[in-house]
């Protein structure tokens, strides 16, 4: 049977509004035309890019070394170490190996100093872009605002094929009062280089999702550098003020203050950092 509807290819019906007005609040494929009875040239060459982009995201390997001599120019003290999996194809397969030092590791980290207010930790997780692209100015605009609040510093460790709960193991073994992770998010067609940072209070080896604030979606298109450090900022206060993280933060400071949103108030580009989506580690594989 003919299809005789007309063909509109990338082209809206209304280019001032409708569609196209949407089309400004978000980089999702929205009324993307036709030519025929499939989709435009243009459309489907972006789609191909972007799984491109995040499929690169995933495999390529994060280069540590920039990263290293960027974060000790700032002034932190940084460890490299490695999880328990062998390469990125045991990473994708095996998430339990991802949330444990190796054997190496561990030992290098009891050689560190203990009992600091705050251990900053980041991981490739599974977008190496999002840290390339967003940890150095991240890492540089935190260390300003936690020193300003005058709280102790642990090593910044940086950690290879790692996922979210590696934190727990780190800051037991560093005796962290809280400890930070930035992690690159699992990569969508609209966004490859998403960073996440994830508190935790007292961080153990066991600890449940729940225990935890996360600030997602961290990167230029999303929440900006500035606005996610204060974010950050603001969650660590109240964290060593209460206490506690997560969904007993949440709780206790929607109390106190009702009328607020405790934890994302200052931007809606925020995907949510709301401690209840820390569990957002199981439906991305974190």
């Amino acid at each position: 049977m003919q299809d005789d509807r007309p063909d509109r290819g990338d082209q809206f019906p209304d280019e001032s509004g409708g569609l196209a007005h949407l089309r400004r609040f978000t980089p999702a494929r929205i009324g993307l035309g036709r030519v025929g009875s499939g989709q435009s040239t243009t459309a489907t060459l972006n789609f191909r890019a972007d799984h491109a982009r995040a499929r690169d995201a995933v495999h390529i390997p994060l280069d540590f070394a920039p990263l290293e001599e960027a974060l000790g120019s700032q002034g932190w003290s940084v460890v490299h170490l490695r999880t328990a999996v062998k390469d990125r194809s045991e990473y994708l397969r095996r998430p339990d190996l991802g949330r444990r030092l190796s054997q190496e590791a561990r030992a290098l980290l009891q050689g560190q100093a203990m009992g600091s207010d705050v251990v900053m930790m980041a991981a490739d997780g599974l977008s190496s872009s999002a840290i390339s692209g967003n940890l150095t100015p991240l890492a540089a605009r935190l260390r300003v605002l936690l020193l300003a609040r005058r709280l102790t510093l642990g090593p910044f460790v940086l950690v290879e094929q790692g996922r979210v709960a590696i934190g727990d193991e780190i800051g037991e073994l560093l005796n962290a009062r809280l400890g930070i992770v930035l992690i690159g998010e699992r990569p969508g067609l609209s966004a490859a280089d998403s960073l996440g940072a994830y508190i935790t209070w007292q961080p153990r080896i066991g600890a449940m999702d729940s225990h935890r604030n996360c600030i997602s979606n961290i990167r230029a298109a999303g929440l900006p550098i500035e606005d996610a450090a204060k974010q950050i900022d603001d969650l660590v206060s109240r964290a060593l003020s209460h206490a506690m993280t997560g969904v007993a933060l949440n709780d206790r400071c929607s109390r106190l203050a009702p009328a607020s949103v405790t934890n994302s108030e200052s931007s809606p580009k925020a995907s949510s950092s709301e401690a209840g989506t820390a569990s957002r580690e199981e439906n991305t594989s974190m």
